[in-house]
């Protein structure tokens, strides 16, 4: 039986720290359905089709991770629902300091009282990722500063353009 796990974000854009999640989530599963979250109540920079995108350009062309373990999504219904339609009982969340804890605790408990057959498991990036945010790497791209070690190549092109294109 294969297991897979529902690695649910907003993945705007997509990060050395998202990454480093789903890397390691691919140790302990057979296939992480990365699902791009495309809910109104956030206001995104990319749509959840250009997400989508970015995601396959950083993960399959720039890192090339296997195409077969990895599906990427979007969805605006429950994450519970999507962890029913893909018959998932872990959703992967990552951690990077205790300021996430507060939030992804509550998130996880509430998931957890939607349907109780489903455990969320906390993994934690690696110590030089632990600090990125998409936010972040918004900003400073926005300001002309150097994200290489934030994100991939192609994603650091594509936001380049993105701003270039919303100045001129």
């Amino acid at each position: 039986m294969n297991k897979v796990a529902i690695y649910p974000g907003t993945f705007d854009p997509i990060t050395f720290g998202h990454i480093d999640v789903i890397k390691k989530g691919l140790k302990f599963f057979d296939k992480i359905v990365v699902a791009v979250s495309d809910v109104d109540n956030k206001d995104y920079l990319f749509n959840s089709e250009e997400r989508i995108e970015i995601i396959k350009k950083a993960l399959f062309t720039d890192l090339k991770l296997n195409k077969k373990k990895i599906l990427i999504i979007s969805f605006s219904s429950l994450t519970t629902d999507l962890c029913n339609k893909y018959k998932s009982n872990v959703i992967l969340r990552g951690l990077r300091a205790v300021s996430d804890f507060e939030y992804e605790f509550q998130l996880a408990g509430m998931n957890r009282k939607l349907n109780n057959n489903i455990e969320t498991l906390f993994l934690m990036s690696d110590v030089e990722n632990q600090i990125i945010s998409s936010k972040f790497v918004k900003e400073i791209i926005k300001l002309k500063g150097d994200i290489k070690k934030f994100t991939t190549k192609s994603t650091i092109k594509l936001l380049k353009e993105k701003y270039e294109k919303d100045i001129y």
